[in-house]
């Protein structure tokens, strides 16, 4: 049996964070950056897990039977995860893993995995291909979430993302801003844990209708924007939008009150990147306040290729 690689790309939220849980319109990007997944075929029944990160170091390893996916639970967390999604896998499609064989995986990361863009996501789509199971289901029944970021790894182009009645619609979007070079995307530091922010919404989350239909109103009009200043005040209106259904302030007001530009948190708020719009390039103010990574637009986005 000849290798198989599958290959998917990491994610970002520009618009509909929270919201698209309940079925808000969301515009989403796929990345530059993403994961590989490589199958070898080898003798022996067992599997044989190497994860890479972006410099090619191992970062996470593990060596077990393929018989024992469906029976055992391993103390490792990791572990324990890994073989939560194989096993899942393996009940959409009873002949996956089927086999005298086994199998030495290899992941690799293009980007750092405390980036936040996808090192889950792109995993379980790698998974579903090799699988040949469904990815938005194999989501669902593992980590949960709206499944844009399964969207991103299998698309090409900025998209529009929305769930109706619990299912996936997803168009390709026209997104290629004019003022593409004043926007910027900043690491903030740490990686948040989005099933926490997800909990934390669902607690406080109250007749979030009308919210909704101005956030679907937002992300049309992101889509089709003209000019910096439009994209500017849409920036401002999305963020005070969430800010009252979170209860949580936005990032610019907690970090960047002084920050002469317009500031969007991205998926969860409070960790992984913010989308940055500034007239004038701002890395050397965040580098100053203790942010090292910040990437231009056309070096995070994935090109316009349909």
């Amino acid at each position: 049996m000849k290798n198989e690689t599958y290959y998917s790309n990491g994610k970002l939220l520009i618009s509909g964070e929270y919201l698209v849980l309940d079925g808000a319109l969301s515009l989403a990007i796929p990345t530059i950056f993403g994961q590989s997944l490589l199958v070898e075929t080898i003798d022996e029944p067992k599997i044989i897990w190497n994860s890479l990160d972006d410099k090619g170091h191992v970062w996470f390893e593990d060596v077990f039977l393929i018989e024992q996916i469906a029976v055992s639970m391993p103390s490792n967390d990791i572990s324990k995860r890994l073989f939560q999604i194989l096993n899942t896998a393996k009940q959409l499609n009873p002949n996956f893993l089927n086999t005298k064989n086994g199998f030495k995986i290899t992941t690799s990361l293009t980007f750092p995995k405390d980036w936040g863009l996808g090192t889950s996501s792109t995993l379980i789509n790698n998974i579903a291909n090799w699988a040949k199971v469904d990815a938005y289901t194999l989501l669902e029944k593992t980590f949960g979430g709206s499944g844009y970021d399964i969207a991103c790894a299998q698309y090409k182009h900025p998209i529009s993302y929305q769930l109706v009645n619990g299912k996936p619609l997803v168009n390709t979007a026209e997104f290629n801003p004019s003022f593409k070079e004043h926007i910027y995307f900043v690491y903030l530091n740490k990686k948040q844990n989005s099933r926490e922010g997800i909990s934390k919404y669902k607690d406080n989350r109250n007749n979030i209708k009308s919210s909704i239909s101005e956030i679907n109103k937002i992300t049309t009009h992101m889509i089709s924007c003209k000019s910096l200043d439009d994209f500017d005040n849409l920036i401002l209106e999305h963020e005070h939008i969430i800010s009252k259904i979170i209860k949580q302030q936005p990032i610019k007001t907690i970090l960047f009150a002084d920050f002469n530009g317009h500031i969007k948190s991205l998926g969860a708020w409070g960790g992984d990147f913010v989308m940055v719009t500034s007239k004038t390039n701002p890395t050397a103010y965040f580098k100053a306040k203790g942010f090292e990574t910040i990437i231009p637009y056309d070096n995070m986005v994935l090109k316009n290729n349909p």
